[in-house]
């Protein structure tokens, strides 16, 4: 196991640019994008060759949408625990 630390301007950058996009809203875009692809399953909102095809297809997005949100969260969690270690290795 190494002991070695190292801390770089670039890698705190880096870290708190993940951490920007990870607060700014990504995992609600990924609600949003369910909420109307919910909308657009509906049989009586829209129908034809291609939305039963959708709505075929719908459910294994809908799983991928909520595996991405937990991992969103998952790493959001993390990358919170990285910019603190950077900022504590690089002594501020």
């Amino acid at each position: 196991m190494s002991t070695r630390v190292l801390s770089t301007p670039e890698a705190k950058q880096a870290a708190q640019q993940m951490q920007a996009i990870l607060n700014g809203g990504l995992a609600e875009q990924i609600q949003s994008l369910q909420t109307q692809g919910q909308t657009l399953s509906e049989p009586n909102i829209w129908d034809g060759p291609l939305a039963a095809q959708f709505r075929g297809e719908w459910p294994q997005v809908m799983q991928a949408c909520n595996n991405m949100r937990q991992q969103i969260n998952t790493l959001a969690q993390q990358v919170q625990r990285i910019v603190q270690d950077i900022t504590t290795a690089g002594g501020g």
